[in-house]
């Protein structure tokens, strides 16, 4: 049996040259505040504005003939939908998306103006993968999932491979969790690539699906509310294949709250002049809350996006103080 790692392998040589390697940058201003040695991955400046344009050009890329020409279905808050209506376009391959109504409107313009049909539940980003499911075994289409398969967590592993690549002493690497597709490839190729560097999952306490279940030990439902990181909210799958994988590469957790989240976002925008999503916040809250602990480290912070309303970010800015 093919190892998720062997895997990550083969899709960081297949998914180009349609998916780029991102940067990997110095932030002089979050070095400076938190005492370590910051380097940020630029997921956000990725085609589509986050990291999931791996995993779908990686599941695009494993489909067969068959599965090409009859088309494939998603769910998706926002993100992957946009990968994967890209990845689709790229490839010849028709794509229906499948969203929650609380969906930006600014994702799902993006989602329909790369191709793709949007299908719009009235309901939670779960229900939207349910439903979406429930459409994939009625017609026989292949249904690409957001983090629930080892072809999609295996393209976004590749963000792992590039970091070694580009920094192979790092102490850690900080983490927006969702579903947990993306620290789950993410940690699976530094496990193996270099296991000194420290895995940190970061939540908004908002959202803590994933990392209650970790808690439990098993795979459960709890109370959402409103955050500023709506790419990584909702329940996460039951038999999610992501869950055991994990249990197995995230050495550390952290929850952050909104006005940490919105401060990183406004840190970002002051240092690197970037504007980034809630999610992207969150990983650098994370770093932020645990400044102490890794003063004089070398670390990088994942900013998987920044699919975010301009109307939403400005509020986040006025939230921290600007």
């Amino acid at each position: 049996m093919v190892s998720l790692f062997e895997r990550i392998r083969e899709a960081h040589e297949g998914i180009r040259p349609n998916v780029p390697v991102s940067t990997l940058e110095r932030s002089i201003l979050l070095s400076h505040e938190t005492g370590s040695d910051v380097w940020l991955k630029t997921e956000h400046l990725m085609p589509t504005g986050s990291f999931k344009v791996r995993g779908s050009a990686n599941k695009i890329r494993t489909l067969g003939p068959a599965a090409r020409r009859a088309g494939v279905i998603t769910a998706s808050t926002g993100n992957h939908g946009q990968g994967v209506a890209r990845a689709g376009k790229l490839a010849g391959v028709a794509v229906t998306v499948y969203v929650g109504h609380t969906t930006a409107t600014s994702k799902m313009a993006a989602i329909e103006a790369l191709g793709a049909e949007l299908v719009v539940i009235q309901g939670t980003p779960l229900d939207a993968e349910k439903a979406a499911r429930r459409e994939s075994e009625q017609t026989g289409r292949p249904y690409v999932a957001p983090y629930n398969d080892l072809d999609t967590v295996a393209g976004q592993g590749t963000l792992g491979v590039e970091l070694f690549e580009q920094a192979n002493d790092l102490d850690a690497v900080f983490v927006c969790v969702g579903g947990g597709g993306l620290i789950g490839g993410v940690g699976t190729a530094l496990k193996a690539l270099s296991p000194r560097t420290r895995v940190v999952g970061v939540w908004p306490k908002a959202s803590t699906c994933m990392l209650d279940s970790l808690n439990a030990g098993r795979i459960i439902e709890t109370p959402e509310y409103e955050t500023l990181s709506d790419g990584s909210t909702g329940a996460v799958e039951q038999g999610s294949v992501t869950f055991p994988i994990c249990q197995e590469v995230i050495d550390e957790t952290v929850t952050v709250g909104e006005d940490e989240i919105a401060h990183a976002m406004r840190l970002v925008a002051t240092g690197e002049r970037w504007m980034i999503e809630g999610a992207a916040g969150v990983a650098v809250a994370g770093l932020v809350q645990t400044a102490e602990q890794y003063r004089g480290k070398k670390v990088a912070v994942v900013l998987c996006g920044r699919n975010i309303a301009v109307e939403t970010f400005l509020d986040a800015m006025k939230r921290a103080g600007g």
